[in-house]
């Protein structure tokens, strides 16, 4: 069965000997004396497994000054992307990780990230130069050394995973439940009425792309921020059982009628919808959803925020449908409040 989630494993659970590590033990020598020590150190790796092993990242705290880059680092507290492959059959898979080392760098306050890499793999270091790292030097190994820091970029990818509010039109979006679980699997409901949960998001794609019918959806453009809605399963009281979740940056908006064919609307779907081909096969033909939102996951709410909480903090009125409803910048500042979200992921 496969396993679609990223985990933190012992190296001790690992195989040197995998096949996977080959390209590694191609590029270091040493490769397997660092693992086993690594192994005997107690120390772990986050993995991707489906069949086989797919991804593989190792990060690691300095606080050091070094000149074994050039240009040297000063001394500063840096989250360094130790080992990091990822089998080279998409971006899907390398953009999962990518959202792991981003946000672990904002929620524990490292100052910048860094990753050494060879210019050979091309395709990983367009990856990390779309959402941000720049190139630095090189070290003595004739690596190029890659650095991302806190510094404002204004684009929505290379900011990732923190979002830009000022002068940007920001909506709440309704999803059904059972298109929500699929779409945003960490951003599930808990039991626990107060339980703050860890922000898990990075096991799903960063993009999602959702189809929808609401009224006034025709407005969202290119860099708005929109907050996911959670419908109430049927028969449950709203007030109580819908519920605010994550927030996203729209990336770009569509209309079903700007598809010439099918097969250009499933192109430009790709792996971050939800709805299966015969779904959306269907929905081509019907136009029941002319829609199409294509955003990046930024933020998992700590803290989800019920309609009931919503309404007693005039964030919409207790007779609003809550499909598609615009926020002014207090509403959507008091849903960062109720949602406990890390001030760092904001740009202000």
């Amino acid at each position: 069965m496969s396993n679609d989630a990223i985990e933190l494993v012992s190296f001790s659970d690992l195989d040197v000997h995998d096949p996977f590590f080959e390209s590694l033990r191609d590029d270091y020598r040493s490769f397997d004396v660092w693992f086993r020590k690594k192994a005997n150190q107690g120390e772990k790796a986050y993995i991707l497994r489906e069949e086989e092993l797919m991804g593989f990242l190792y990060l690691k705290e300095e606080d050091e000054a070094t000149d074994s880059i050039t240009p040297k680092f000063d001394k500063k507290r840096r989250l360094k992307i130790g080992t990091f492959k990822i089998e080279a059959h998409g971006t899907v898979l390398g953009e999962r990780f990518i959202s792991l080392i981003l946000k672990k760098m904002i929620e524990e306050n490292y100052n910048e990230s860094y990753v050494t890499i060879f210019s050979k793999h091309h395709a990983l270091i367009k990856l990390l130069e779309q959402y941000g790292f720049s190139i630095w030097g090189k070290n003595n190994n004739g690596e190029l050394v890659y650095t991302k820091t806190h510094d404002e970029r204004h684009n929505i990818f290379k900011d990732f995973p923190r979002i830009m509010i000022q002068e940007k039109n920001k909506y709440i979006l309704s999803i059904y439940p059972e298109y929500h679980t699929k779409l945003f699997f960490y951003s599930r409901l808990q039991t626990e009425k107060n339980h703050v949960i860890e922000d898990l998001s990075f096991t799903n794609t960063i993009e999602k792309v959702y189809l929808a019918g609401m009224r006034g959806m025709d407005k969202i453009k290119t860099g708005d921020l929109i907050i996911i809605y959670r419908t109430a399963e049927q028969g449950k009281i709203a007030e109580w059982n819908s519920v605010v979740t994550s927030i996203c940056t729209v990336i770009d908006a569509k209309h079903i009628n700007d598809f010439i064919s099918y097969e250009d609307l499933r192109e430009y779907c790709g792996k971050g919808t939800i709805f299966t081909e015969t779904e959306l096969l269907d929905l081509w033909k019907t136009k029941k959803y002319p829609y199409i939102i294509k955003m990046l996951y930024n933020i998992s709410l700590p803290k989800r925020i019920v309609r009931n909480k919503l309404i007693e903090n005039g964030v919409i009125e207790r007779s609003s449908y809550a499909g598609f409803i615009p926020l002014s910048d207090m509403q959507f500042k008091k849903i960062l409040e109720l949602g406990e979200v890390n001030e760092s992921f904001v740009i202000d």
